[in-house]
C-alpha cells in the first residue's frame, strides 16, 4: 500500500532514490514522505483515520524501508506512529492538518510517563545498610573523617537513606548539606550510580561512545546542510584546520549529538524556540582558569545540573565540576567525555529531571547508550529515528 501511494506521487521517486543510495532518509525527504502518506490516509479514510489505519501506514513504511526501523521499539515503527501514546510523525502531521482545517479536533489522552532519573528504583546493594542511630553515627563519620576509604564505605552503607532523602520533595534540596563530602571527594556520584545499576551499566557510555557512537554522530552531521555552528564543531576532527577556540573532539561530538536532537516543546507548556547552540549553554559552561568559582556560582540561575569546564582553552580543560543547587561537585574525570558521563549519572543519583531543552538528547543517551528503561522511557519520534539511523549497519 505504502509503495503504491509513494510511486503514484510525483515526488515519490526522490524518496526511493535517496533510500537506495543512503539506506536512510534526510529530514526533508522524510517530511515529504509523511506528508504524502497522510494526505492519502485522509483522502481514503477521512480526517480522523482509525488507529488501525494509522498503524498500517507506519508498519508499511518500515516494511518497505527496513533500515528505518527502530531496533529498540516494540514494533520498530513507533517513531512514525505509536498507537498507545498517539505520537509519531504520522500522528503529528495528522494533528497539523486537523488543526489547520479547524474542525473541532479533540486531543486524545496520553499515558503518563515519569522522568526516568526521578523514578525510585531497587538498588543492587548486597552489604548492610544503616538506619536510626547507626545511620546518624555514620553521617558524623562521613562529615568529619579524613580517610577517603572510610568515607566511601560509610557512603555505601547509607545509600538507601540517601535515596529516601533525594526522593523526598521537602528534603531533597538539603542532600548536599547532609552529605557534604560530594563537594570535596570525587567519585561518590560514580559509586552511587553503580549501586543503582551495577558496574556493567555504569561503564557503558565510556565503553560505547568513543568506539561506536562518536564516529556515527560525526558522519551524520557531515551530511547535514551547511550550518556555521556544526562546521565549528566539526573542525575538531579536521587535521587540516586549526581548532583555535573550539572544544576538544570528545566534547565536540557530544555537542553534535545535541544538534541532532535539538530542543522541542513538550506537553501543554510551549517552550520558547531555542537553537542547539543555545541549548548547549544548558549542558555546559566554560570558565577561564584563574576566575573565581565562588563568583560564578553566585550568578548561576540554572536549576538543572550542568558541567562547568575550567581551563586556559575549551580544548584543554584542567578541571570539571558538576553544578547542582549553586554548589560545585568536583569530577573524578580527567577527560571531557568522562566528565559528561558523571554529569549524566548525577541526574539519577540526585533524582533530578532532565533540563527541558536537553530532554530528547539525554533520553537518547539513557536508552540507546546506557540501555536504561528501554521500552519504558518516553521517547520522541526524533530520538527513535536517530537511533534507527545510527544503529543500522549499512
Amino acid at each position: 500500500m505504502v509503495e503504491s501511494v509513494l510511486r503514484s506521487n510525483a515526488k515519490g521517486e526522490e524518496i526511493f532514490k535517496e533510500y537506495a543510495k543512503t539506506k536512510s532518509l534526510s529530514d526533508a525527504v522524510r517530511r515529504c514522505m509523511v506528508n504524502i502518506l497522510v494526505a492519502d490516509m485522509i483522502q481514503s479514510h477521512g480526517r480522523i483515520p482509525p488507529t488501525s489505519v494509522r498503524t498500517s501506514y507506519a508498519l508499511g513504511i518500515v516494511t518497505l524501508f527496513p533500515y528505518l526501523q527502530d531496533p529498540y521499539s516494540k514494533n520498530g515503527y513507533e517513531h512514525y506512529y505509536d498507537p498507545v501514546a498517539n505520537t509519531g510523525y504520522l500522528a503529528w502531521r495528522l494533528k497539523t492538518v486537523q488543526r489547520n482545517t479547524n474542525d473541532g479536533f479533540h486531543r486524545s489522552s496520553r499515558p503518563n510517563f515519569k522522568d526516568s532519573p526521578t523514578a525510585q528504583r531497587e538498588s543492587l546493594l548486597t552489604g548492610e545498610q544503616l538506619f536510626g542511630e547507626e545511620c546518624r553515627e555514620a553521617l558524623s563519620v562521613i562529615r568529619h573523617s579524613t580517610d577517603n576509604c572510610v568515607i566511601k564505605e560509610k557512603m555505601r552503607a547509607t545509600f538507601e537513606y540517601r535515596q529516601k532523602v533525594v526522593h523526598d520533595k521537602d528534603a531533597a534540596s538539603s542532600v548536599l548539606d547532609v552529605f557534604p563530602r560530594f563537594l570535596d571527594i570525587p567519585g561518590l556520584i560514580e559509586q552511587d550510580f553503580s549501586l543503582m545499576f551495577g558496574n556493567e551499566v555504569s561503564g557503558r557510555f565510556l565503553a560505547k561512545w568513543s568506539s561506536y557512537f562518536k564516529n556515527k554522530v560525526i558522519t551524520e552531521c557531515q551530511n547535514l546542510p551547511s550550518n556555521l555552528y556544526v562546521e565549528e564543531l566539526l573542525t575538531a576532527f579536521d587535521p587540516l584546520t586549526e581548532n583555535k577556540s573550539g572544544w576538544d573532539g570528545g566534547m565536540s561530538a557530544i555537542l553534535l549529538l545535541l544538534h541532532l536532537l535539538p530542543p522541542t516543546s513538550r506537553g501543554q507548556k510551549k517552550m520558547a524556540k531555542m537553537s542547539s547552540a543555545q541549548a548547549a549553554n544548558h549542558l555546559l559552561r566554560f570558565v577561564k582558569e584563574g576566575a573565581s568559582i565562588t563568583t560564578f556560582l553566585e550568578k548561576v540561575d540554572q536549576r538543572q545540573p550542568f558541567l562547568l569546564c575550567i581551563g586556559q582553552e575549551k580544548k584543554t580543560i584542567q578541571r570539571f565540576f558538576i553544578i547542582v543547587d549553586q554548589k560545585a561537585i568536583p569530577c573524578k574525570a580527567q577527560t571531557s567525555v568522562a566528565a559528561f558521563d558523571e554529569l549524566f549519572k548525577a541526574h539519577f543519583v540526585f533524582s533530578l529531571s532532565y533540563d527541558e531543552a536537553l530532554c530528547s538528547f539525554y533520553t537518547f543517551i539513557q536508552t540507546t547508550v546506557y540501555n536504561i528503561d528501554v521500552g519504558n522511557a518516553k521517547e520522541t519520534p526524533r530520538v527513535k529515528e536517530l537511533r534507527a539511523r545510527l544503529l543500522r549497519e549499512r
